[in-house]
């Protein structure tokens, strides 16, 4: 027995919020976590100002019952099966999402990567595999992809802020698990970290979001 496989077309999703125009100021590309759709996640940044700020949220290619047979229909990323594969069909759709509204920007218009959880990894190996134009990056409750050689690149990241956030009741990132997370960190050589904890669990809490949003960004 052989294991084939091909490339096919197929359609991939993905929600925004806002209007682009001429007052558009900034873009947020958002990447959501294991187990969510982008319909849903993009809730989170409603809370922005829509008149000079566009969010895009592209969708996982992968969707699946979140309980079993039935229940919420739901998306990830990639999973550990074929992954290389995953990893090079999810970084083709980001670039077309990406050139699709690039052009249209006005020029002044900052661009921040946003990724929770899952969709951190997503971000940061979309990143280093195209190396888009952008002005920052938001790794929210999620690692950076420790299997990755960021040296080569570390160029790219030169006057980027990574702002990495963390919060204080998340339990999938525990006070166990973050001296591991920091070490990956550190070990990647990535500068300008700016790390962010927040009374939380394991979500993109909104209030958070906008005062991040007006001190770091606007």
């Amino acid at each position: 027995m052989q294991q084939h496989s091909i490339s096919v077309q197929r359609t991939a999703h993905f929600s925004t919020y806002g209007e682009l125009s001429e007052q558009t100021r900034y873009v947020i590309l958002a990447c959501h976590g294991y187990g969510q759709l982008a319909k849903h996640f993009i809730r989170k940044f409603d809370i922005l100002d829509q008149k000079d700020t566009f969010v895009i949220a592209p969708e996982g290619l992968s969707r699946f019952y979140w309980g079993g047979l039935s229940g919420d229909v739901v998306a990830s990323w990639m999973t550990k099966e074929d992954r290389l594969e995953e990893i090079a069909d999810y970084c083709a759709f980001l670039d077309t999402l990406y050139a699709k509204y690039l052009v249209q920007l006005p020029k002044e218009t900052k661009i921040i990567l946003f990724g929770f959880s899952q969709g951190v990894a997503t971000i940061m190996r979309w990143a280093i595999h195209s190396l888009p134009k952008c002005d920052g990056f938001v790794c929210w409750a999620g690692m950076i992809p420790e299997d990755i050689d960021y040296t080569p690149h570390l160029d790219y990241f030169q006057n980027k802020k990574l702002h990495v956030f963390y919060g204080d009741n998340d339990p999938l990132i525990t006070a166990e698990h973050l001296p591991f997370l920091r070490k990956v960190i550190e070990d990647s050589q990535l500068p300008n970290i700016v790390e962010h904890n927040y009374s939380g669990k394991h979500s993109v809490e909104r209030s958070v979001l906008k005062d991040w949003f007006e001190e770091h960004i606007r």
